[in-house]
């Protein structure tokens, strides 16, 4: 792989010598090339200051979004003791972003979403041969420990993966993820309903919403039909799972941007209550899936128990 922006063998040689947890807590960008089908995949990847081996997380971002998104939740999951890999989706990503609000509702195709479903199961293949091939920090992940999040196109790339039920006969479910984060979900379309659409999903699956959750594409879509993906979920009493409400949060900050990388380019426009809460809902968000991982891909009792005490009022997290 080529990496452009920070030294990889910085924290090769942390990881390798003993050197100091500084290093191998920053981030390195790459390209990785699918040979398949000839697309070079923008990626960037968090390594954990803990010693490994290490369960994988996997984040897509949004409609216009690229490896860069979810810096916060990915510097989270990488302190709760995840390697994060970022993924950028060509075709969906920054470069439709710039061209303007009509090359983002072309971009949001039934195409793209397949391409990005690709694009998840590419990456699960490839790590999985650099772990076998020992190359560092691969050689430190566990591949039977690999979650999978994403924000609004990124969410339905989750869905797809997790095994929603689409009005096709493909099946699109991918059965090495073994847990799953939809930051701004969508119900299922096609006339079905929402246990036709999501009733096979018994994966863990936590679904992330709040009430100035819209649609930047104008499609009508709003919070409460966001959450009610977890409607469809199958009922578990171990809590397999979950909705995270929160008050007052819109699109913009479930993308978890700390960078704000997207601001001032006048297609996106935000309630002034999302961003007074964002940094407080950028927390919880970061708290919750951090320890969501932890319960579901490291067996933690105690991130478990966690979950089920709930959070503060307004918001809430449900679990089922």
């Amino acid at each position: 792989m080529t990496l452009y922006r920070r030294d990889l063998l910085r924290w090769t040689l942390a990881l390798t010598s003993g050197g100091a947890a500084t290093a191998v807590a920053e981030t390195a960008d790459a390209v990785w090339h699918d040979s398949t089908r000839r697309r070079d995949i923008p990626v960037a990847v968090r390594v954990p200051v803990t010693p490994g081996p290490w369960p994988v997380v996997l984040h897509s971002h949004g409609l216009g979004g690229s490896r860069d998104g979810g810096d916060a939740w990915g510097e989270a999951w990488a302190g709760a003791g995840c390697l994060v890999l970022h993924l950028q989706h060509p075709g969906s990503d920054i470069d439709v972003f710039r061209s303007g609000m009509d090359a983002l509702r072309r971009a949001a195709s039934v195409e793209q979403l397949l391409a990005r479903v690709a694009d998840v199961r590419f990456a699960i293949d490839h790590l999985f041969a650099l772990q076998q091939q020992g190359v560092t920090p691969w050689s430190l992940v566990r591949p039977d420990r690999i979650g999978l999040a994403g924000h609004s196109f990124g969410a339905q790339t989750v869905q797809a993966l997790a095994g929603q039920t689409f009005p096709v006969p493909a099946r699109l479910a991918d059965e090495r993820v073994r847990a799953f984060v939809a930051l701004s979900p969508s119900p299922g379309r096609g006339g079905m309903s929402l246990a036709q659409s999501f009733g096979a999903i018994t994966r863990p699956f936590l679904a992330v919403t709040g009430s100035l959750d819209g649609d930047p594409l104008g499609r009508g879509m709003e919070g409460g039909k966001r959450a009610s993906v977890f409607d469809g979920l199958p009922g578990s009493a171990n809590g397999r799972r979950a909705l995270l409400w929160l008050e007052g949060a819109d699109h913009m900050t479930f993308a978890g941007n700390r960078a704000r990388r997207l601001s001032g380019s006048g297609l996106l426009k935000r309630e002034p209550l999302a961003a007074e809460r964002e940094a407080q809902h950028h927390d919880l968000v970061a708290r919750i899936t951090a320890l969501w991982w932890r319960a579901h891909l490291m067996d933690d009792a105690e991130a478990l128990a966690a979950l089920r005490r709930g959070v503060p009022g307004p918001d809430r997290l449900q679990l089922g």
